[in-house]
């Protein structure tokens, strides 16, 4: 059996090139923000993927999930501390999108 060894680099690249992650984030990097004002903020994300990327990113403790007992509930979910360090991230590619891509792309 070969021997594996953990990778951080490899680690954050399987979670930041996850369809969606990205967006999630940087629209929570915003601030907190309930499920469908979440998914209309991303655009084009169907309610069960944002589900299970929202679901992924609690589990790995860059999410928290608040339910709010209104009727009917609400939840709303934001960034902790590990999630806002994400922030460096976001900017990095911000900048080498704007060196280097033509603004052709719209979002």
């Amino acid at each position: 059996m070969a021997e594996h060894n953990y990778c951080p680099v490899h680690a954050a690249i399987e979670l930041l090139q996850e369809k969606w992650n990205l967006h999630i984030i940087r629209e929570l990097l915003k601030g907190s923000s309930g499920f469908n004002e979440l998914g209309r903020a991303v655009g084009g994300v169907n309610s069960n993927t944002l589900a299970q990327r929202l679901e992924h990113l609690e589990q790995l403790g860059l999410v928290t999930k608040t339910i709010i007992s209104t009727m009917p509930p609400r939840t709303s979910y934001e960034l902790t501390c590990a999630g806002f360090e994400l922030q460096e991230v976001i900017d990095a590619i911000q900048r080498w999108g704007l060196k280097h891509l033509k603004q052709e792309v719209q979002v």
